[in-house]
């Protein structure tokens, strides 16, 4: 009995080796990528700063520009991940990459708002199903005492581009402009869009599918991390009914997972695109780069924060109330950015606005695998990011056009609030236990 419990041990202290070497090798990489990911996706929101004058944008055809590249987005989300699980991780990924990066860099080219709509259309189907598809693949190499950590790794790299790409961006369309006869805000474009096809070409030759095609791994490393998965998997299947996807996909779990994403997206969505353009007329400052410092600390405390209040939620195995503190304190802080009139104070509104999505989303991806069995996760996380998309469709929209219909933020900011509480609340209608699937099962430590 004593030598069965040693050589178990023994295989637990060897996988937690495996997943930490696994972890290097895999995390910090896809970190990189979404860190290029993020850019492209919100310098749209320091080119506006410029590109809206020269393009003779209002505050609601920007904002539908950014509802026609999650147009694009969402239509090909879904399918994006079925077609990830055929051709493999490694090349779906690596095209993606490849496809966006020069997609995003042709929005150099809008010469109006038309063409602007093309184009970010072109750039939402190049890149749909990149978010999805990595939280897919980070399922495939990482149980759940290490999922939490995993996917906030990853996810940080949006606030650190938030903070990093601020001030790049701020720095070339003060100092890009006039360069060649071009305005700054194209130069953006072109500057944080290609480096992206450079790393799609890497990615290609990098990434592997999964542990039993990793080279890098010796044949009993990939038995452990497997058989750790499979315990998982065994567990989340049994919970999930293990019946048809579609059946899994259309419950309530997920039609629930589905609502408080797209709460959350307005959320992430409106600290993503706007808080530029209300940094600059909370401080009513008129220097791109000031903005762009200024417009960073709210991603800085993001940064700060997440990894320990995922490190906690690892710890305790633990998602609902670790996923609704923070979103409360988003909403919270859209309120003071609405409705108190000290900048200093509405400063502190939207640091509380970017650290509660930001941490609430790293909490948020880890519950979708525990609802889900394995085969039904590819269809049901890109189903869940899918809803998401709509809320990223619409939330520009009500944003500019209640900026434009009463001139200040005020009303906009309320609705981004209210429907963050909802998100808060929601989370507690999913039964908590499943929420927590694995630890116990995998009878690792934490």
């Amino acid at each position: 009995m004593a030598s069965v419990l040693c050589t178990e041990t023994i295989d637990l202290a060897f996988e937690e080796q495996v997943l930490k070497k696994a972890f290097k090798r895999i995390v910090f990489f896809l970190f990189l990528l979404n860190i290029f990911n993020y850019l492209d996706r919100i310098n749209i929101g320091f080119a506006a700063l410029a590109m809206n004058r020269d393009l003779k944008l209002t505050a609601t055809t920007f904002g539908l520009s950014i509802t026609m590249f999650y147009i694009g987005y969402a239509f090909c989300e879904i399918p994006s991940n079925i077609l990830l699980t055929k051709y493999g991780a490694r090349r779906w990924i690596a095209r993606i990459l490849i496809t966006w990066g020069l997609a995003s860099t042709v929005t150099m080219f809008a010469v109006g708002a038309h063409s602007l709509y093309i184009i970010r259309a072109i750039v939402g189907v190049a890149e749909a199903g990149y978010q999805p598809g990595i939280l897919l693949y980070l399922s495939y190499w990482f149980p759940a005492t290490y999922r939490a950590r995993a996917t906030a790794l990853f996810l940080i790299a949006q606030p650190l581009t938030a903070a990093i790409g601020s001030q790049a961006s701020g720095l070339i369309l003060d100092h890009a402009h006039g360069i060649l006869g071009l305005p700054g805000w194209r130069w953006l474009f072109l500057f944080e869009g290609l480096p992206t096809v450079v790393l799609g070409i890497i990615a290609l030759f990098y990434l592997c599918d999964g542990p039993a095609k990793a080279k890098w791994l010796t044949d009993p490393e990939k038995d452990a991390l497997q058989r750790r998965l499979q315990r998982e998997q065994s567990a989340v299947t049994a919970h999930a009914g293990g019946g048809k996807v579609w059946r899994e996909v259309f419950s309530r779990n997920v039609i629930l997972l589905a609502i408080i994403y797209f709460c959350m997206v307005m959320g992430l969505n409106a600290t993503a695109n706007w808080t530029p353009q209300i940094v600059r007329d909370v401080l009513r400052a008129h220097s791109f780069s000031y903005v762009g410092l200024v417009a960073a600390i709210p991603a800085i405390c993001s940064i700060i924060v997440i990894p320990f209040w995922c490190a906690h939620s690892d710890r305790k195995m633990e998602r609902t109330w670790h996923y609704m503190f923070p979103i409360l304190l988003s909403a919270v802080g859209w309120i003071m950015v609405a409705y108190l009139k000290m900048p200093e104070v509405r400063m502190i509104g939207l640091i509380f606005c970017a650290v509660g999505v930001f941490v609430g989303q790293s909490i948020f991806w880890t519950v979708p695998v525990f609802v889900l069995s394995p085969k039904a996760r590819p269809v049901g996380i890109a189903a869940i990011s899918t809803f998401g998309m709509l809320a990223a469709m619409s939330s520009p929209l009500i944003i500019g056009y209640l900026k434009d219909l009463t001139g200040n933020w005020t009303a906009s900011l309320t609705c981004i609030a209210v429907v963050l509480v909802g998100a808060a609340v929601l989370i507690h209608l999913i039964p908590k236990e499943k929420a927590a699937i694995g630890a116990k099962e995998e009878g690792a430590p934490r």
